[in-house]
């Protein structure tokens, strides 16, 4: 099969597509012919050593994809050959075909697309349970999304709305905020020409924000942690703007806001049930119409090079696959 190779960490750039041999299919596991692939800012730090698990080399990145079910091992209970899938898996996304455990396979509806599919366990994943689990979002209140173009900044928008909140969209230009109000924001903040905190009080009557989720980190993430008010939520996602920021603990204590890590892929590991439960429900909004995704752009395999370049260079606006 071709799979995308990392034989050692440094730029993306350096990685390779090449023929290997499909992944063995141990006991209880589903093999899977991959026909589109998510690609995500944590492939990118993967690759470059930078996330916090470094694989053995050679390794194929890509941690979600979809497909059709062509066999299964000893074992693997609840699918048969031609089931249509996601695979979320940390490693092996970005092949021909992928090898998963039964528990990281999920079947999708009829009516999702394999290109929807491959766009859409991560990022909705991520924030469903950042505003669920984490934030224990309410009908009625008020998130600030940072980001808000982007894969989990949009699928954010159209969560919160779909929750019962009044979002506020923040991004770098006036064409990713067209996307996030096309997604349902309420408001719109342009953080390169506007104060972002401020904006964020006149918008609220300076009650401030109940929630805030930050994918972005940089320069404006303690303006955002300010911008929350009594008892405000912020959701600590990543840093796609490059610097961790440092924020003042005492933002904590003034107006006894939480500040709150947001993993969910080690989450879902450690709560298989909750995440089942989560993940049905998403399917559930997919299908009522209130969440879809966005895809930004589609490359075949030999084409990831700009995939990742439309990340690092934050042209993305939604999601960017790869497709087989």
């Amino acid at each position: 099969m071709r799979a995308l190779i990392c034989k050692e960490f440094g730029p993306y750039e350096n990685l390779e597509v090449a023929e290997v041999d499909a992944p063995p299919l141990g006991e209880g596991f589903v093999q899977v012919d991959v026909k589109a692939a998510g690609v995500n800012f944590p492939d990118i730090l993967l690759v470059e050593g930078k996330y916090q698990a470094q694989p053995p080399f050679p390794f194929i990145p890509g941690t979600e994809c979809s497909g059709v079910v062509s066999e299964l091992g000893k074992g693997a209970a609840g699918f048969k050959p031609g089931d249509r899938v996601i695979v979320a898996t940390m490693l092996g996304g970005f092949a021909e075909q992928a090898v998963a455990p039964a528990a990281q396979v999920i079947p999708i509806p009829d009516v999702m697309s394999f290109e929807h599919a491959a766009a859409f366990t991560t990022i909705y994943g991520t924030s469903y349970h950042a505003l669920k689990q984490r934030a224990k979002l309410k009908p009625g209140e008020t998130v600030l999304v940072l980001g808000a173009a982007g894969g989990v900044g949009l699928a954010t928008v159209q969560l919160a709305k779909a929750m019962g909140a009044k979002v506020i969209a923040a991004a770098s230009s006036a064409e990713k905020l067209e996307i996030a109000r096309e997604g349902g924001a309420d408001e719109l903040i342009n953080y390169t020409s506007e104060d972002l905190k401020a904006r964020v009080r006149e918008i609220t009557a300076n009650k401030g924000v109940d929630v805030v989720y930050d994918p972005v980190g940089g320069d404006y993430s303690e303006a955002a942690l300010r911008a929350t008010g009594w008892g405000g939520r912020y959701l600590v996602i990543g840093f796609a703007a490059g610097p961790i920021p440092k924020v003042p603990l005492n933002l904590a204590l003034l107006n006894s806001r939480d500040i709150l890590g947001v993993f969910w892929g080690a989450w879902a590991g450690r709560n298989p049930r909750e995440n089942a439960q989560n993940m049905k429900e998403l399917f559930d909004l997919y299908e009522a119409g209130k969440i879809v995704p966005h895809i930004s752009a589609a490359y075949p395999l030999d084409e990831f090079a700009k995939a990742f370049a439309d990340i690092m260079e934050r042209r993305v606006k939604g999601k960017v696959i790869l497709t087989f």
